[in-house]
């Protein structure tokens, strides 16, 4: 189907909005009449823009507070129309949007409102202009789209029909399955977005909370197909009211907005991409730095042995059971302190799951390669982490590990401490790209998005959601910092999975690592909660090992101190616990501020 979008979704200056759209790929735009009145732009040089682009304008919006109201106050309406209608003309829009009215004067008339809009109907005709008649959820009197329908239909022009906003509908708990009673021709237009859940004044949610599909929690896919099985045919539309997409850059912004609509029409049954090919495990983690002795020191005291070097690269591969670390100094890392840069994720066909992300705007990452090297396709993220599709030690399709295979081991490596593999990987998104980045996760990898959560920090809350695989193969947890800039200085991390962490991290230690030291406080409420045998729970407190249990299972952790941007956690499930001891996250943090302050 052919993809719009309202220009009051992206910021900035209206010349700048429509190039981040084209160059996103949409069809068409709709004019929000803000963008135009605080333009310098004609609106014949927004025409002519927007057919350089290869954009039309599917919509002019919004003309406000006109139906159900006194003879006088209508006669001033129909002439506040016609301006509207002058200005479409010279735009070359052939559609107008009008909002059900919240003025007081609003009658609560169906019979008055229905004759009042075929009158403006008729005037919009007469210009070649149809009318969309939208239900604001907040409406003084016509709040439910199938309110909306009834005065469409009792006013009974072909120049009316209504318009279907997502937010409008499922914030106010309607059924959609409604709208199998409007004629598809009726339909003129669909807006759609989607919101968080939350409890809250409907217009302050839809002023200041909408989000793409996909990124909340309505069911956008099943209104969009109830929408087309009643015989729309027109363009899906976003129209997205959002504080942080309105400061964020237009153009990324733009690619995200498409990727919704791409996973909206699939998930709606509309089209059909490369199925996800979900990552069963992580192949590695890549981490870089100008100077990698304090990672070396760290690698080593976690039980890590360097296996190799690449063959043309200055990456080593560092190794313990079937966790793996690859450290990079190359050109690019001499930049940075030490940061996670990229994830290597084990893949059942890399080249399916390449051309899926490529199909959902993912880009791809150039990549330097020697004639021997294996071949590895990637993408970045929205946070530039670069993902890596990998099959490690198959027979039918050349492995990555090959490149380190001629280069020899250290001598006499330290003893492994019981770490099996990576269990998660903690990445801190830049404030403007949380929600796209978790859509981002979803669509690209096919992972399930856990619940967001506010984690208490000393300086603020830290935004967090897990993305997941349905088998826990790979778990990604994505963080905000609490203030916009703050992202660069916050520590990402690497989850280490053991059989027994208290062992583990007394080995560890044995070794001289930092381990992160947790206050007696903790411990002492932790005895209170749960009744631990005293010795697991000295043990805990001993070696600042956390705690958290549900109905499943169990869990330990712990942490190594940061290293730049880069810090260790041990862990251990037992049963089926599939969390991430979110509850512990108000300790850590403020155990993290305060080891960091006092080193």
């Amino acid at each position: 189907m052919r993809k719009s979008i309202a220009t009051v979704s992206l910021s900035g200056p209206l010349s700048e909005k429509l190039t981040a759209i084209a160059t996103a790929g949409f069809d068409g735009v709709e004019i929000f009449e803000n963008d135009l009145l605080a333009g310098p732009l004609t609106p014949e040089e927004v025409r002519l823009r927007c057919a350089d682009l290869g954009l039309s304008i599917d919509l002019y919006q919004p003309f406000r507070d006109f139906e159900a109201v006194p003879a006088e106050l209508l006669a001033r309406n129909l002439r506040r129309a016609e301006r509207k209608f002058a200005v479409m003309e010279r735009l070359g829009a052939d559609l107008l949007l009008v909002c059900s009215s919240v003025a007081p004067q609003a009658a609560d008339d169906d019979a008055l409102a229905a004759e009042q809009l075929h009158r403006l109907a008729e005037r919009a005709e007469r210009h070649g202009i149809r009318i969309a008649y939208e239900a604001l959820a907040w409406g003084r009197h016509v709040d439910t789209y199938d309110h909306a329908w009834r005065i469409v239909e009792l006013a009974g022009h072909p120049a009316l029909g209504t318009c279907l906003d997502s937010f409008h509908i499922l914030s106010r708990g309607s059924d959609p399955t409604g709208i199998a009673n409007i004629p598809g021709e009726k339909i003129f237009f669909l807006q759609l977005a989607d919101a968080p859940l939350m409890v809250m004044d409907v217009l302050q949610w839809s002023r200041h909370h909408r989000c793409f599909p996909g990124q909340g929690g309505f069911d956008v896919a099943g209104l969009v197909a109830a929408a087309v099985q009643a015989g729309y045919r027109g363009p899906l539309s976003l129209e997205v009211f959002n504080d942080v997409f309105r400061q964020a850059g237009a153009a990324s912004t733009a690619v995200d907005a498409m990727r919704s609509l791409l996973l909206l029409e699939e998930s709606a049954g509309l089209a059909a991409l490369p199925a996800p090919a979900v990552p069963s495990g992580f192949a590695f983690a890549e981490l870089t730095a100008a100077d990698s002795e304090p990672l070396r020191t760290v690698l080593g005291t976690l039980g890590f042995a360097r296996r190799g070097r690449h063959t043309s690269k200055p990456v080593e591969l560092w190794e313990q059971g079937e966790a793996r670390i690859l450290l990079n100094t190359g050109r690019a890392a001499r930049r940075t302190v030490p940061s996670l840069a990229a994830i290597g994720l084990e893949t059942p066909d890399p080249a399916h799951a390449a051309r899926r992300a490529e199909a959902l705007l993912a880009p791809v990452v150039p990549r330097r390669r020697a004639p021997q090297d294996a071949p590895l396709d990637a993408v970045a993220a929205p946070d530039a982490t670069e993902l890596f599709f990998c099959r490690t030690g198959s027979p039918d399709h050349p492995s990555w590990t090959g490149d380190f295979a001629d280069v020899p081991l250290f001598d006499a490596p330290e003893p492994a401490v019981g770490i099996n593999r990576i269990d998660h990987i903690a990445l801190t998104q830049p404030w403007h790209q949380f929600d796209e980045a978790s859509l981002f996760y979803r669509s690209v990898l096919g992972l399930e998005a856990d619940e967001s959560l506010d984690l208490a920090d000393p300086y603020g809350l830290l935004r967090s959601r897990a993305v997941a695989g349905a088998d826990g193969g790979v778990r990604i947890a994505l963080n905000i910092a609490p203030q916009p800039g703050e992202e660069d200085s916050r520590a990402q991390h690497i989850a280490l999975e053991t059989d027994d962490v208290i062992a583990t991290a007394r080995r560890v230690r044995e070794r001289g690592a930092g381990l992160l030291p947790i206050p007696a406080n903790y411990y002492d409420d932790l005895d209170a909660r749960y009744e631990l045998d005293p010795r697991t729970l000295g043990s805990l407190r001993e070696l600042g090992i956390l705690y958290d249990r549900d109905g499943d299972g169990e869990f330990f952790h712990c942490y190594t101190a940061t290293v730049g941007r880069v810090f260790f956690e041990l862990v251990q499930r037992t049963g089926g616990y599939r969390g991430y001891g979110a509850q512990n996250a108000t300790v850590r943090l403020a155990a993290q501020h305060t080891f960091t302050h006092s080193a």
